[in-house]
């Protein structure tokens, strides 16, 4: 595992695309910080742009310089047979691509030791969204996923997703709002 996240990191800083499987269902990843990159996984998905992305990552500071957490707001502990993403504020540091036209910007701390392990090893949070086309089925296994996806991404990070059966439940981390369910 730890070799897949070495090499994922050099891609990413490298300005490259990866696909991973997450807590729930596979992703396509970036660093927040890479436009052009951010740019190709909205093509590669054909995702309009105002739905914006979530960020990913293996401890809160990985997430400092994209967020805006009021004085005394701490994240919830990742749960890892359910995982929770965040709404919360965000920085002026974080692209509206990341953002789209959305009021908050969406944050999950991650309890898969693959994207924990990628995370860490590029000393950063990950743009994710699911390893889909806009409109179409989630991405159920490696072998979809390479025939889907290995002409579009740099690196298709082996492994399954788990331990969670689906995408992950959204809420408003100020008011606590249900925005979306997960799968249970």
């Amino acid at each position: 595992m730890k070799k897949n996240a070495i090499i994922a990191a050099k891609i990413l800083k490298s300005g490259g695309v990866i696909a991973y499987p997450s807590e729930g269902v596979f992703g396509l990843g970036c660093l927040p910080s890479d436009e052009l990159a951010i740019k190709r996984i909205l093509t590669i998905k054909n995702r309009n742009v105002s739905k914006g992305l979530i960020l990913i990552a293996s401890n809160v500071e990985q997430l400092d310089p994209w967020i805006n957490l009021p004085t005394k707001v701490s994240l919830p502990e990742p749960e890892e047979k359910y995982p929770i993403t965040w709404i919360v504020p965000f920085s002026t540091k974080i692209s509206k691509f990341v953002t789209g036209k959305n009021e908050g910007v969406a944050i999950r701390l991650t309890a898969n030791p693959i994207v924990q392990s990628i995370c860490s090893a590029v000393e950063s949070a990950i743009i994710s969204t699911s390893a889909n086309f806009s409109g179409q089925p989630i991405v159920k296994n490696q072998t979809e996923l390479k025939e889907k996806f290995s002409d579009l991404v740099d690196f298709i990070v082996p492994g399954d997703c788990g331990p969670a059966l689906g995408s992950s439940e959204i809420r408003n981390l100020k008011t606590g709002q249900v925005l979306r369910h997960g799968t249970k």
